[in-house]
């Protein structure tokens, strides 16, 4: 298609020796011309227009297609090896710095060191990643009443802000902050009552749980009083505003409370200022089916919002998704026993910045890991 002649038609010669041409018919002929080009430009471009959207529409439906056999093929949980790594302890009760009694609360830093509650050694023990023994940085000197000495530490949160671990002592009933670079002075924060687990939401807000009056507590540090009832304190029962005898507690981001409601077999799910919760897992009366939790210990909540539960008497640690009727076994359920796929009383959980799950194996004395992989 000639665009010059768009140019050349103003320059257009009439032969001498043609038939003369009026002026009229010769700019009739140069418009004809142009308008007859400028349609085609039109309907090309009407083409594109309508072409492009088709094509973009297209490619996004093929993405999402893949995206969605993407998630399809993604499995719906993740995936634990099912034998477990000691990596504290397991080497019987005792004191020595390789052994471990009666473990508490764990806490793994980002090194993947563990700080352990090593409960009825009366001390603070942390094991450095790949180590065979653990160093003492609380306690450990006996039980006792002086500053350097802990009674049956049984819990404790990472209280990052003030560099110290905030540790509740069983045996003197009390709440402490255990400062790190002083391990001769701590302060004393609650005394008096019985809470036995804790748990610290994003805001430093501490909360306790209350067995003998079966409700958990938040509580402001520097409070005088006992704080304020976030779940339970309807007096012992089942109903789904009360607790009876709950355990561990776990809090998320959203001020979620999750509450190991031990004498019900269940877990109950609480909303931030809710009058009561629901529950979450178990709920079902004691057992070893897949709907079922005997004496449901320590909990955590992943960032997919599934619930991982240490099933106690029943030696394994479940897994709950919000709106399945059943749970799922995650590790243990093999027996009561001390071989790497077994656990005996398991009563506390935790992740590592990899996702591999800890594991207190509390009655064998060693924590364990097992490693998550992927297909």
């Amino acid at each position: 298609m000639e665009f010059n002649n768009i140019e050349t038609c103003d320059n257009e010669q009439v032969n001498s020796n043609s038939e003369e041409i009026s002026t009229n018919q010769w700019r009739l002929k140069c418009f004809q011309k142009r308008k007859s080009i400028w349609i085609v430009i039109s309907i090309v471009l009407l083409i594109l227009i309508i072409i492009i959207p088709i094509i973009i529409i297209k490619t996004k439906k093929n993405d999402v297609k893949q995206m969605s056999t993407t998630e399809e093929t993604r499995p719906k949980y993740k995936k634990y090896g099912q034998q477990g790594i000691t990596v504290a302890g397991g080497n019987g009760e005792g004191d020595e710095l390789n052994q471990l009694f009666y473990p508490g609360n764990i806490i793994i830093d980002e090194n993947k060191a563990i700080l352990i509650a090593d409960n009825r050694n009366h001390r603070i023990v942390k094991w450095k990643y790949g180590s065979n023994n653990g160093e003492i940085i609380a306690g450990g000197d006996r039980t006792g009443d002086e500053n350097d000495q802990l009674r049956y530490p049984i819990d404790m949160i990472d209280d990052k802000e003030n560099d110290a671990l905030i540790i509740f002592e069983s045996g003197k009933n009390r709440i402490v902050r255990w400062f790190r670079k002083n391990q001769t002075y701590h302060e004393i924060l609650v005394v008096g009552f019985f809470p036995i687990h804790l748990a610290m939401d994003k805001n430093g807000f501490i909360y306790v749980c209350d067995p003998e009056n079966h409700e958990v507590r938040r509580w402001k540090d520097g409070d005088t009083t006992r704080g304020i009832i976030v779940a339970g304190g309807n007096g012992k029962g089942n109903q789904l505003n009360q607790l009876n005898d709950p355990g561990c507690i776990f809090i998320d981001d959203d001020y979620t409370l999750y509450v190991s409601d031990w004498g019900n077999n269940r877990v109950m799910k609480w909303m931030k200022g809710a009058k009561e919760g629901f529950i979450a897992a178990g709920g079902n009366g004691d057992g070893n089916n897949l709907n079922q939790l005997t004496f449901p210990a320590g909990l955590i909540v992943d960032h997919l919002g599934h619930i991982y539960v240490a099933d106690m008497e029943n030696h394994r640690v479940m897994r709950w998704c919000e709106g399945d009727a059943d749970g799922s076994i995650v590790v243990g359920g093999n027996g009561e026993g001390e071989k790497s796929n077994q656990l005996n009383s398991p009563t506390r959980l935790s992740f590592d910045d990899d996702g591999d799950l800890y594991v207190v194996d509390e009655y064998n004395h060693r924590i364990q890991k097992f490693e998550i992989f992927y297909d």
